[in-house]
């Protein structure tokens, strides 16, 4: 008996049992077996957080691995340095509905002009030779000419894109499914920067509400922001090994003569789609950093291999970008960043209908997230951006989590909203999902295995 190729038999089981079944029993499978994992669609494994792969030899442009129906290149080009696109955007690729697409995304850490914007040189300091350095690194930090760069005002981020998905029009829901996420190379970078982070030093030079300025971080002495010069200002960056652990890739930070070894959990910190209309390619409601209603800078470490994400589309094409690929993050991103690296990323974009049943209802007004066992309501401090000021209060965003929650325990899953609110208190976790994105967030785990049947 000949037997299919294993992607038209990924194929044949999904329809037969759903997307959503197939992830659990594929989760279930991966938790059982040794050296098992997800297969992608070319039937190649998938990484999963118990086996990270690290490479050989780094995942240049074109190189090793492609797994999606169509590829995209971070070239200098194809990319927007610290801001995303406007709804209108020309797109750098098209694909139809339900169709994959893999692509390289570059990582700010090592580019940037507190790092010298030179990566060849940058991380040739911490032992990496020219060679271990991305190609497309290299040349968006020499090459990158699209929109001037102001390194106080820009985001940091490296948003690729934006692809536009056929079909998809506003009030439709934009389906991503993350498949794979590789390291392209085995290194990353933890960044502390003055004025950002948990313990950051405020505007007016003094400390936040809670500490004081001798727990500011990086040390208040150190603030070279004066200078104007990037390279001056104190910011600090901890260069970071990835090598191969028991279970998969750890990353590696020595302190005295000892190190601290952690698994890797890759996942890509900014998938969105275009939100606003903007009268220009650096506006400020396109700013990078702050994560909208259109998704972007969301930073969800749930949101690896496997996740789905739902993002509401507001323009036509819905105009896909990723961007602030993570090696591994906890919750909170409490220094600034997380142990940021180059990732390359298989998505499967699908177009939802309002209607159709295969979008959570909450997913046509605000981003909402899935995992092969949980559902994922989001919640934001001030959802429009950079638009009209920013609010940090994570009050607000925990808020708007608990109240998402319940819209999809009430609609969705058809529980009256007062029971509803007690299992929430009961049994649901609710989770900073960071605090350095000028809008802060929270979002909430609701365990699927809960609801049988």
């Amino acid at each position: 008996m000949t037997l299919p190729d294993p992607a038209t038999a990924r194929d044949l089981i999904v329809r037969g049992i759903g997307r959503r079944g197939f992830l659990r029993a594929a989760t279930a499978v991966t938790a059982t077996t040794a050296g098992a994992g997800l297969l992608s669609a070319a039937g190649r494994p998938l990484p999963t957080a118990k086996g990270t792969p690290v490479p050989d030899s780094p995942l240049q442009p074109g190189s090793g691995p492609i797994d999606g129906d169509h590829y995209l290149e971070s070239k200098p080009e194809a990319v927007r340095w610290g801001y995303v696109p406007a709804i209108g955007a020309a797109p750098s690729l098209t694909i139809a509905s339900g169709e994959t697409v893999t692509i390289d995304t570059v990582s700010h850490e090592g580019i940037l002009e507190d790092q010298g914007r030179d990566p060849v040189a940058y991380f040739g300091g911490h032992g990496v030779g020219k060679n271990g350095v991305l190609d497309d690194a290299v040349a968006i930090a020499s090459g990158y000419t699209r929109t001037p760069r102001n390194f106080d005002v820009d985001g940091p981020h490296v948003i690729t894109g934006p692809v536009f998905v056929e079909g998809a029009h506003p009030g439709d829901v934009l389906k991503v499914e993350t498949l794979s996420a590789l390291p392209r190379v085995p290194y990353g970078v933890v960044s502390s920067r003055h004025g950002k982070g948990a313990l950051a030093r405020t505007a007016d030079g003094g400390a936040p509400a809670g500490i004081n300025p001798a727990e500011v971080m990086p040390p208040i002495a150190t603030d070279g922001r004066a200078t104007k010069n990037p390279m001056a200002y104190g910011n600090v960056s901890v260069f970071t090994e990835i090598r191969d652990g028991k279970r998969g890739a750890v990353g590696v930070m020595p302190f005295g003569d000892r190190e601290v070894a952690f698994p890797l959990r890759p996942f890509m910190g900014t998938m969105g789609v275009a939100h606003t209309a903007a009268p220009s390619e650096t506006a400020p409601e396109l700013n990078s950093i702050p994560p909208t209603l259109g998704g972007g800078n969301i930073d969800i470490r749930l949101l690896g291999p496997g996740s789905a994400f739902y993002l509401p589309v507001h323009g036509e094409g819905a105009l896909f970008y990723v961007g602030d690929p993570h090696l591994s993050m906890g919750d909170g991103e409490v220094a600034l960043t997380a142990l940021e690296g180059s990732l390359r990323a298989t998505f499967r974009l699908t177009v939802c209908k309002p209607g159709s049943g295969d979008a959570p209802s909450v997913a046509y007004r605000y981003p909402f997230a899935e995992t092969p066992d949980a559902w994922v309501p989001i919640g934001l401090s001030d959802p429009d951006g950079a638009a009209n000021g920013q609010i940090n209060d994570l009050d607000v965003a925990m808020r708007r989590a608990v109240v998402n929650a319940l819209d999809f325990l009430e609609h969705d899953q058809g529980m009256d909203r007062p029971t509803a609110y007690a299992y929430l208190s009961a049994a649901a976790d609710f989770t900073i999902s960071q605090v350095v994105d000028r809008t802060v967030g929270v979002h909430g785990v609701i365990t699927k295995s809960h609801f049988p049947g």
